[in-house]
């Protein structure tokens, strides 16, 4: 019975890329005896690491490039208003999404490109509304759902750990109050403890600077969550940010579990690579909080 299912869905998949559907011609495009004359192999494409495919879908009917570049650069000029229209943004938004996929795989733009053309994409509202085209989740509700249900558990395993790593941990722990913690506090900690646990390096991801932007050099931070601190005696954080290659992307966030929500929203959107340093955190995000792509985990995610 499997294999069966298996060679109707080949077939299936060879008749609907014969009649050039995108997204299955972009993940199995080959040169093969069936296909002489097809374009060559898709290899220069990057592999999707947050789903199973790279979702690509055709144009609508009646739709094709210079339409929706046309609705794209009506788009560009009402997301710069000082208040844009949120109904009429999205309503084009839902229209271009397939230009915009088609721009974001086959192209691979820089970030800087994607703000320049689609600055509506970088805001709250936004993001969520991308992911759930992409992966058809409800990234906010499931990302603060899985947190909620999980920062118990792991606050028990962080105070376990012993050693070296684990008086680094308590020393994140130490905001939180059993008696009185408001949860922002406890996500916060949580959220701060995860990369040390998983072995990690957060140091260059989690960067703190004044409200004056001037003590830190962006331009090399390819992903990273800034803290803008104030300049009181002890600091405070002000507002939280997301850098992409060196770019600020997001700014005025209120809350560090809002921040890593939406950056990881925006790394899948945007078809980006994990950072190096904090790839076993965001396995863990992917994987066990929000249930996407393969739940095979690494062994040092199971260890």
């Amino acid at each position: 019975m499997e294999n069966s299912i298996k060679f109707k869905m080949g077939n299936f998949h060879t008749k609907m890329r014969r009649s050039g559907m995108a997204d299955v011609t972009v993940n199995g495009n080959k040169r093969r005896r069936d296909f002489p004359d097809g374009e060559p192999s898709c290899s220069n494409i990057k592999r999707p690491k947050r789903s199973e495919t790279n979702f690509l879908p055709n144009f609508l009917d009646g739709e094709n490039a210079d339409t929706l570049e046309s609705v794209r650069k009506q788009l560009e000029n009402e997301a710069k208003k000082r208040l844009p229209d949120s109904a009429d943004v999205k309503k084009m938004m839902d229209q271009t999404f397939s230009l915009r996929r088609k721009e974001i795989v086959e192209e691979q733009p820089s970030v800087k490109r994607m703000m320049e053309r689609w600055p509506a994409l970088f805001t709250e509202s936004q993001v969520f509304a991308e992911f759930y085209r992409v992966a058809r989740k409800n990234l906010k509700k499931d990302f603060y759902k899985a947190l909620d249900h999980c920062t118990p558990h792991l606050i028990d395993i962080f105070r376990s750990r012993k050693g070296v790593v684990g008086q680094s941990l308590d020393h994140f722990l130490q905001p939180i109050n059993i008696q009185a913690s408001d949860i922002t506090t406890t996500c916060t900690a949580v959220l701060q403890c995860l990369p040390l646990y998983l072995g990690d390096n957060s140091s260059e991801f989690f960067i703190s600077s004044s409200d004056s932007h001037t003590e830190y050099d962006f331009t090399q931070v390819p992903v990273g969550v800034l803290s803008v601190m104030t300049e009181d005696m002890p600091p405070e954080i002000n507002s939280i940010a997301i850098i992409l290659e060196g770019n600020i992307v997001m700014d005025e966030i209120p809350t560090h579990a809002q921040a890593l929500c939406l950056l990881f929203g925006l790394i899948c959107t945007l078809h980006l690579d994990y950072p190096k340093g904090m790839k076993n955190t965001f396995d863990f995000i992917q994987k066990i909080l929000l249930s996407l792509g393969q739940q095979k985990l690494s062994p040092k995610l199971q260890r």
